[in-house]
């Protein structure tokens, strides 16, 4: 009865126990934060909300296969999935702790049991003479333990807690790469769109440059042009036949990076993309949302929280090291000469009751752990804080440079405009005789630059715009699961 009634007692402290430690509270953004972007202009940004698949705004299929493509088969977005499994499997190892641990034992023995050595050794001394009284030999043994920790201060209640916050970080963490991935594969692929327009830009300037070379050389075989002409356009002849396999190693090596995004070899290169020579562009204002849904939509923001959430928890797992360790405990044993004794009531034996364990020797090892914990919470807060302040800035970052490009593209395509109307002009005006060659180099090197300018824009303006969308941390919402690689087996 008395034993009945202190596994009672002890169920009644474990239902009443208190998880030590502080509770966890989600911390507070900026209100600062809360509005519109201070960068958005008219032409850059609308306040409507980002969709979750960004990428599909540019209307091109090649490119909404290759980021699905990349969302499943990168082989970073892999190695994120593995970390997640790993955090989950160790949440589970935690949540082992609600559970009673368990031994048994058994095997043949060949000895006396402590009871029969001691009955023979008294037998023996009150009748030195007497037979019969030598102890058996024990037959087989075996022994049944069970054990289980009473959580009275939420040790393992706070244990399975950060076990929790950091598995939902880690997941917070593969998404940031699918962020990540989503936009660089996007950016691969506008820079091999991007490179083809350069490159047919070059070839053109160069059978621009070709047709005025050959006129040159015409009119010095008449007479009405110079050594000197004919050099200065050979010079920018060899020119803008150079800049022509600079632009298409840049755009192969494009090609090999978007290869390597989506899992693929340099050898398995996506000939749909090779054949894009015309950037990606999308022609309505960007829709951006504002700051608060940009800090709930980030994932690097989350896994902050969540991490921050994880140290919270870990103080409580260093707290409940200053109290005592409450554990039910209960065992079975037999032992015999024969089989049959093993069970019976003179072979088994069974025990049942708690067990106080309190490292009071090392309680100044317990208060410290408890300091360096809350000292990581607080590390945790502060790099929280800066997630926030950070994604806000890269935000805002990303709205300045686009909208300045928007401008700066704008300018460079009307510079080109007028470059070609003076370079046919000019072209008209030497062959009337009205205008010296001078002014026709001038004005053919100035077309041949506006047109290289307005390339290099263009690839800028692209670049700015997707990382744009990649600031707003969308992309991961509707993503597809990553599979775990396989361990191969013998």
């Amino acid at each position: 009865m008395r034993k009945v009634l202190a596994a009672s007692l002890i169920s009644s402290l474990a239902l009443a126990g208190c998880a030590v430690g502080p509770n966890y509270v989600a911390p507070k953004t900026p209100s600062s934060a809360a509005g519109a972007f201070v960068s958005a202009t008219p032409e850059a940004g609308s306040d409507a909300a980002p969709p979750d698949q960004w990428w599909r705004l540019y209307n091109d299929p090649v490119l909404d296969r290759l980021v699905l493509e990349a969302l499943t088969e990168n082989k970073d977005l892999k190695v994120a999935a593995a970390n997640l499994a790993y955090e989950q499997a160790l949440v589970g190892e935690a949540r082992a702790g609600l559970f009673p641990s368990t031994s048994l034992t058994g095997g043949p023995t060949y000895g006396v049991s402590s009871e029969d050595q001691t009955f023979a050794e008294l037998a023996h001394a009150i009748n030195p003479s007497a037979a019969g009284n030598a102890p058996a030999s024990v037959y087989s043994t075996f022994g049944f333990t069970a054990s289980y920790e009473v959580d009275l201060f939420g040790r393992i209640r706070r244990t399975i807690e950060a076990a929790h916050a950091s598995a939902q970080a880690s997941q917070a963490a593969e998404d940031a790469v699918r962020v990540a991935v989503a936009a660089q594969t996007a950016g691969a692929y506008a820079n091999v769109c991007t490179y083809g327009e350069a490159v047919n830009v070059a070839k053109h300037n160069v059978a621009v440059v070709q047709h005025a070379y050959d006129l040159t050389a015409t009119e010095r075989q008449a007479g009405s042009a110079s050594d000197l002409d004919i050099t200065r356009q050979a010079v920018l002849l060899d020119q803008a036949k150079a800049v022509v396999p600079t632009v298409e190693g840049q755009r192969r090596s494009a090609l090999f990076e978007l290869a390597a995004l989506i899992g693929k070899t340099p050898a398995q290169v996506p000939r749909d993309a090779e054949a894009c020579v015309t950037p990606p562009q999308v022609s309505q204002a960007l829709p951006l949302g504002d700051g608060a849904a940009l800090l709930r939509r980030r994932p690097d923001v989350r896994e902050a929280e969540r991490n921050l959430a994880a140290a919270v928890a870990k103080i409580g797992v260093s707290t409940a090291d200053l109290y005592p360790t409450v554990s039910l405990g209960g065992s079975v044993s037999g032992f015999g000469v024969t089989p049959a004794q093993l069970t019976s009531a003179s072979g088994l034996s069974y025990g049942v009751g708690p067990l106080v364990n309190w490292t009071f020797p090392n309680i100044l090892v317990a208060r410290a752990h408890v300091k360096e914990s809350s000292a990581q919470a607080s590390a945790s807060l502060a790099s929280f804080d800066s997630v926030v302040v950070q994604a806000l800035k890269e935000t805002e970052q990303a709205l300045t440079t686009y909208a300045a490009e928007l401008q700066h593209n704008a300018a460079t395509r009307a510079a080109r405009d007028d470059a070609d109307k003076s370079f046919s002009l000019a072209k008209t005006l030497y062959q009337a005789g009205a205008s010296s060659f001078l002014d026709l180099l001038t004005a053919e090197q100035t077309e041949v630059s506006a047109e290289q300018a307005l390339a290099k824009s263009d690839q800028q303006l692209a670049a700015d715009q997707i990382a744009v969308f990649q600031a707003l941390g969308g992309g991961w919402e509707t993503a597809p699961a990553v599979s775990v690689p396989k361990i191969p087996r013998g």
